[in-house]
């Protein structure tokens, strides 16, 4: 990408598309389009081709998408897989039919069955069962990644399509029931410490081994292989390491210099096992890895979260 392309940012606001929002500007690159929710949504298919049209930008990140965690994804499955079908069919069609070429698509780790080999490579895809709590979010991620290689494969389109690991980092969404497992950790382990609450409770057994990445690093990533030839391969990215979810809540108790109890609640689910990637593949292609340790990003996550929402 030369640095005076136009380049829109679909879901600029969230965590993800801010996080490639900072990193292109950091990046030298001057034209970047956005577009909040009230001025272009993204559910209206005319509206969304009418826009791009209007635009013509020269790449497209597709950041937009409706997320949540555990309870949200289980409990809302039909908007989960409406929504984000919609979404990502009117921007990946709409590139198309605007004669774009040059667009990144970002899926999820749920996409991979859920009793699959660990570390997932790419071409376990489709080869087993989904995870329950997330399948509606999984299948419309599946499909997005499906769509952006048929185009290629029959129209010589270079739609990028990654799939991050566990994200976290500034913005993240911190709603008491739709936040992912990171977030909720800290709100709820900050808010124990602030309250002198002597016992916090985590979901499951505290066992499931995951690779969170923080979200700047995926940004970095996207640009860095919006710059490449994909040949049409989608690409795992994490970070290669994996942790447990209680040794990550032990990390954010110490930092946060909270005394009370972790206890587990087997009576809420784990979710997946084990969802660590592997990103062999990724950086074989020249991709240096995410440069952000666990304990420098959930630091920095920390401390956004204590300004947005608790400094007076």
């Amino acid at each position: 990408m030369k640095k005076n392309v136009r380049i829109f940012v679909a879901g600029h606001n969230g965590m993800v598309g801010s996080a490639i929002v900072r990193a292109l500007i950091k990046n030298g690159y001057t034209k970047i389009i956005t577009r909040t929710k009230k001025q272009l949504n993204l559910l209206d298919k005319k509206k969304t081709s009418m826009f791009l049209e209007k635009n013509k930008p020269n790449f497209i990140f597709i950041a937009a998408a409706k997320v949540g965690g555990i309870l949200a994804n289980n409990k809302f499955k039909s908007d989960f897989l409406y929504e984000n079908l919609t979404i990502q069919n009117n921007l990946i069609n709409g590139a198309f039919s605007n004669n774009i070429k040059n667009l990144m698509f970002l899926g999820s780790s749920c996409i991979y069955p859920k009793n699959c080999k660990k570390p997932i490579k790419e071409k376990y895809l489709l080869t087993g069962v989904l995870e329950e709590t997330n399948e509606a979010y999984a299948i419309a991620k599946i499909a997005g990644l499906k769509l952006c290689e048929y185009y290629n494969n029959s129209f010589k389109t270079n739609y990028r399509v990654l799939m991050p690991t566990n994200l976290y980092g500034i913005n993240d969404n911190y709603h008491q029931q739709n936040s992912h497992v990171i977030p909720a950790l800290i709100s709820k382990l900050y808010k124990a410490k602030k309250n002198k609450k002597k016992i916090v409770k985590i979901w499951g057994s505290g066992k499931p081994k995951r690779d969170f990445m923080y979200v700047d690093d995926l940004a970095e990533a996207c640009i860095f292989f919006m710059n490449k030839n994909l040949k049409n391969q989608f690409l795992n990215i994490g970070s290669g390491k994996s942790y447990t979810i209680l040794k990550i809540t032990k990390i954010i108790k110490k930092i946060l210099n909270y005394e009370g109890e972790i206890r587990t609640d087997i009576s809420k689910p784990d979710g997946t096992l084990d969802k660590s990637l592997d990103i062999s593949k990724a950086t074989v292609l020249g991709w240096k890895g995410s440069q952000t340790t666990l304990e420098d990003g959930l630091r920095l996550t920390i401390i956004d979260y204590i300004k947005k929402f608790h400094e007076k």
